[in-house]
This record gives structure tokens, C-alpha cells and sequence, in this order.
């Protein structure tokens, strides 16, 4: 492999996360600034996340099949552009809801499918660390935040329409260099016809056979649920516990994930897939505890636990997930297997995760004030069961390439 096309992925990585972070960390607690909208209405419009998730499969089948891989990244991210932009002009729920879904429908294919790219490239095993790139992008989001306040003078940039302005240029720039990306065409041309199975990458399950891979999947799919309530829900907690600066504040996790999924290609070839995910899900565990434990004893330092661990979770659960998928899957299926994945966890999962923890939120705000130390004890108590589910149903894989 040319060193030019490391760079050139990287570089794609990096301006993929960053894009999506800069608005995306800090939305929650713009919308609950809004006052047109209502708690309920928050939910919703953060549910447009998976809801775009969903699409991931059919762009996966497209990219197998019809076009390549880069061209199709190109035409996605202008359309987020242009979707991006019609949303900063909407103050009320309907075109809030509606803007930001069709941002996600473009938006949320291209995690799978810069995952497909980078792997046609590298080897699978090496893609944790060329991953670096995005949580370095999703880093530097934060410093639009900072930019905007010492730079500018700007009072407030989280929580304001400003982040949302940001990702829409920075959208553009991508799309502009995406098109000197490496050529990745179909492989999947062989394939015929286009069903509701293709559609949604249930063929992948079909084919596979592989009762393991299945488990797997039904794991990751509770797993997003727990997840859910600090990735979409963090900024929202932060705000109300008066925490400044909070894009900024929730990076620190992302930076630390530089570190850890630079670690996570050992971590994987010295103690396998099943340890890994183990690895993954008891940093899940450890978020959460420390953020409860930081609510009831007062200690707001404490919550530092819960902001570092993300990078463990994120890299050994999920970005392992995406290796253990491509392993798995033959050749012509790769992209399409990568976008069941994503329709799985970000779609399906996601949107039950949201639903299911502004639930929660509701159910334990009183008086306007949210019981946050029960919601965390809560999704500890669900954390500990998928560990144990992962322990006994999920068994470490001896791989064979399709």
C-alpha cells in the first residue's frame, strides 16, 4: 500500500467525524434552548440519528454494486451540505425534525461506507489505527468552540445555531476532497435482483449461516441501548449540571480515544475478538458508575471517569465490531455487511436507545430537573446484564475468510 493512500483515508476520516461532531455534541443542548420545543420534541429530533442509520444498508448494496465507493461518499456529503444549511433556518419543530432527518439519511450511510473504503485499502486488522484519524477530526471539532470564544469574543457557541453554520462549510470542503479519494469500484456486480432482503442486508444472514455472527449481532444491538444515554444525551446532562464549555469537555473522551484505539490492533491480536468486546463493555460499566458515583457523592471530577472511557468503549466494542464484520462476510457482501451493521446499531438500535432513555428522562423529571444519579445506576444495572449475556451466548471466533 502507497504511503500517499494512508494519508488520503486518514485525512477522509478525519474530515467525516469532524463534520458531524462540531454540530452534533452540542445539539442536544441546543434544542433544549429552543423555546418552540418541548422534551418530547428533543427526542424526536435526536431519533432522526438512527432513523438515518437505516438507510446504510441500501447505500451499502449500492456501493457493492452500482457505483463506487468515492463517488457515492462525494454525492452524500454535498447533500448533507445542503440539508445542513435548510436547517439552520428553522426554529420550529416540523422543520427542525424534518432538515435534520434528511441530514442523517445522507449523513449516517458514510460511517459504513468509510469503513468499506478504508478496508478495501488496509487490512482489517490495521483499520483501529487508521480510525484514529476520525477521533482525532471529532477532537478537533472542539476547537470551533474555542475559535468562537477567545478568538471572536463569543459569549456562547454551544447551545446557539453557530456549530450547525461550521459543519455545513466544513461538509463542503469534504465533499470537494473526496473526490481525489482512492478508486474503490463495485464487486458485487455478480449479484442479481433487489429485494427487501437486499434492501435492508438481510441477505447477510442468509448467507453467513454463522449462529456466533448472529449472537453478535443481537449483542451489539442491546449494547447501543446503555450507550445511547451519554452519546446523545451527554450534552443535555452536562448543561444541566452547569458544566462549561461542553463540546470541549466531552472531546476529552475522544481524545483519549487516540490513545486507545492506536492500542485496540494489540489488544485484538493478542486476546482475540470475545475478550475484546468483554474489554469493551466493562469500560461501559466503568462510565457509568463513575458518573453515578460523581452525582451522589457531589464530586463533579468524577465524571472525568466516565468522559475518558469513552475511547475504550467506542474502539474495543464497536470499532472491533466493524473488524470482526468484515472478517467474517465475503468479499462481494463487504460493503453491504458494514451497512447492515450500522442499520443495526445506529439505526435500530439507536432509535430504540433514544426512545428508550428520554423514556427515562421524562419519567424522572420533576419540576424540570431530571434524576440523573437513577438514570445512571439504572443503565449500570443494564450494563452488568449484557456482560453477563456477552459471556455466555457470545463465543470466540476462529475466523475463515469467505
Amino acid at each position: 500500500m502507497k504511503k500517499s493512500v494512508f494519508i488520503k483515508l486518514g485525512i477522509m476520516m478525519f474530515m467525516q467525524y469532524m463534520l458531524f461532531a462540531v454540530w452534533w455534541v452540542p445539539f442536544a443542548a441546543y434544542l433544549s434552548k429552543l423555546t418552540n420545543l418541548e422534551s418530547i420534541h428533543v427526542t424526536f429530533i435526536l431519533c432522526s440519528m438512527a432513523i438515518g442509520s437505516m438507510t446504510s444498508p441500501l447505500v451499502g448494496m449500492i456501493a457493492d454494486r452500482y457505483i463506487s465507493s468515492e463517488k457515492l461518499l462525494v454525492i452524500l456529503n454535498f447533500m448533507v451540505a445542503i440539508f445542513l444549511f435548510i436547517a439552520t433556518q428553522q426554529t420550529h419543530f416540523m422543520g427542525i425534525l424534518i432538515s435534520i432527518t434528511l441530514v442523517m439519511f445522507c449523513y449516517m450511510p458514510t460511517w459504513s461506507l468509510t469503513s468499506s473504503i478504508a478496508m478495501t485499502h488496509i487490512s482489517s486488522e490495521q483499520f483501529p489505527r487508521l480510525r484514529i484519524a476520525g477521533t482525532i477530526g471529532w477532537v478537533a471539532s472542539g476547537l470551533f468552540s474555542l475559535t468562537a470564544i477567545f478568538v471572536f469574543k463569543m459569549p456562547l457557541f454551544d447551545g446557539t445555531v453557530y456549530p450547525l453554520y461550521c459543519a455545513t462549510v466544513v461538509t463542503i470542503i469534504t465533499a470537494i476532497f473526496n473526490l481525489f479519494l482512492p478508486k474503490t469500484p463495485p464487486t458485487g456486480k455478480k449479484l442479481a435482483g433487489t429485494s427487501i432482503v437486499d434492501i435492508f442486508g438481510f441477505r447477510i444472514i442468509s448467507t453467513l449461516k454463522n449462529k456466533n455472527f448472529n449472537r453478535f449481532i443481537l449483542l451489539s444491538f442491546l449494547s447501543i441501548i446503555p450507550f445511547v444515554l451519554y452519546y446523545s444525551y451527554g450534552s443535555m446532562f452536562f448543561s444541566d449540571n452547569n458544566v462549561k464549555n461542553i463540546t470541549v469537555t466531552m472531546n476529552w473522551g475522544q481524545l483519549a480515544e487516540i490513545f486507545f484505539l492506536f492500542i485496540t490492533t494489540s489488544i485484538l491480536l493478542k486476546y482475540g475478538f470475545k475478550k475484546t468486546f468483554i474489554f469493551g463493555l466493562l469500560a461501559m460499566l466503568t462510565r457509568y458508575l463513575s458518573i453515578y458515583l460523581g452525582i451522589i457523592l457531589e464530586q463533579q471530577c468524577l465524571y472525568s471517569i466516565g468522559i475518558f472511557t469513552h475511547g475504550l468503549i467506542f474502539g474495543l466494542f464497536f470499532v472491533v465490531g466493524q473488524v470482526y464484520t468484515d472478517k467474517i462476510v465475503p468479499n462481494e457482501l463487504k460493503a453491504q455487511a458494514q451497512g447492515f451493521l450500522s442499520f443495526v446499531i445506529w439505526g435500530v438500535g439507536l432509535l430504540v436507545g433514544t426512545l428508550f432513555n428520554g423514556w427515562m428522562i421524562g419519567y424522572f423529571e420533576v419540576n424540570n430537573q431530571t434524576n440523573w444519579a437513577i438514570l445512571y445506576l439504572i443503565t449500570s444495572i443494564i450494563t452488568i446484564g449484557l456482560l453477563v449475556l456477552f459471556l455466555t451466548l457470545f463465543k470466540n471466533p476462529v475466523l475463515e475468510k469467505k
